[in-house]
């Protein structure tokens, strides 16, 4: 089931791209062979992450200008993304997704190195410790390590972007309501691409969408949760994002997919920010997968990023490069 575009709020809209409807069709079948018929409840995780590296080395086309520094954060692994065009002083601080459990260290150089010459920035992408060996909260004390690390270096958190993509959308706003918590400085805005932010599963999409989701079912939600956290657990802030206060957070940039199953956790967090008084806005794009910007056969991934551009140059001076910045 579509969403009518006239059901939506005003910080909210449809997005239709006109790239190859061929192409969607051919990523939606080999989606639905390679990850959905695998990612059961009862998952067997080894076997499914030597399956996925040996797709991320297959199929992802790295940049060759792209470096990449291995760093460690106050105990946390870090790799920093550069660009020839990257400017030391704006950082992109971007947390990947993989259900928590995976990385897929390849698509997401690529994808965010796209970010990083688009936006004249380097990005510190965090390679937090992964479930089921470390349960929650490690990855987001991994997180919460890396952004003090950061600031430590002399960088202000107003020339700092946090970004996340599904788990790393979660993590990200877990780690902005830590840092209000702390009573630190925010970080410019936020970008989440497709963010898990309610462990309850209480999201009508996750229903509905369900078969046409080509990547998850309900038994796999299920599965992921009980690898990442206790049941008791599922309410936490820290863990459903979602249900925390949200007054205090910078501006929040959000995109989706309008057939995902976890589209309406971008609406319902969207939601509750927009009514805490953030500023915020929603995207959802028709008929793409779920993190669609990071796959490289598809022409949306490229009109994504301008519309992230465009987001971020209204809530930061990052259009205007510094002169021998």
């Amino acid at each position: 089931m579509t969403t009518p575009s006239d059901t939506l709020p005003a910080y909210a809209r449809i997005v239709r791209h006109s790239g190859s409807w061929l192409r969607l069709w051919w990523l939606d079948k080999v989606l639905r062979v390679a990850i959905k018929r695998k990612f059961r409840y009862d998952a067997d995780i080894p076997f499914l992450r030597d399956k996925q590296a040996a797709l991320d080395l297959k199929v992802t086309k790295i940049d060759p200008q792209m470096r990449v520094q291995a760093i460690d954060c106050n105990g946390a692994s870090g790799e920093w993304i550069m660009l020839p065009e990257s400017r030391a002083g704006k950082v992109i601080f971007y947390i990947h997704g993989g259900a928590w459990m995976f990385k897929f260290p390849r698509l997401h150089h690529a994808m965010v190195a796209n970010w990083c010459r688009r936006l004249q920035a380097r990005a510190l992408m965090v390679d937090y410790r992964l479930a089921p060996e470390h349960r929650f909260p490690a990855g987001l004390d991994d997180a919460w390590s890396a952004w003090q690390w950061l600031l430590a270096q002399g960088i202000s958190a107003q020339d700092v972007i946090v970004a996340g993509d599904s788990a790393g959308g979660n993590l990200a706003l877990a780690l902005l309501h830590r840092i209000k918590a702390a009573g630190g400085a925010m970080p410019a805005c936020a970008v989440m691409l497709s963010p898990f932010v309610d462990f309850t599963l209480s999201s009508p999409s996750m229903v509905t969408n369900e078969k046409r989701d080509p990547m998850f079912s309900v038994a796999a939600m299920v599965g992921l949760r009980r690898h990442y956290l206790a049941p008791e657990n599922m309410l936490a802030t820290d863990a459903s994002p979602l249900f925390a206060d949200f007054s205090g957070l910078p501006p929040l940039f959000f995109q989706s997919s309008d057939s995902e199953m976890l589209r309406d956790d971008s609406l319902r967090t969207a939601a509750a920010a927009h009514a805490a008084g953030v500023a915020v806005e929603v995207e959802l794009w028709d008929k793409v997968p779920h993190v669609f910007q990071a796959f490289q056969e598809l022409t949306h991934g490229a009109a994504a990023l301008e519309h992230i551009a465009d987001f971020v140059g209204r809530h930061t001076t990052w259009s205007a490069p510094t002169p021998g910045a």
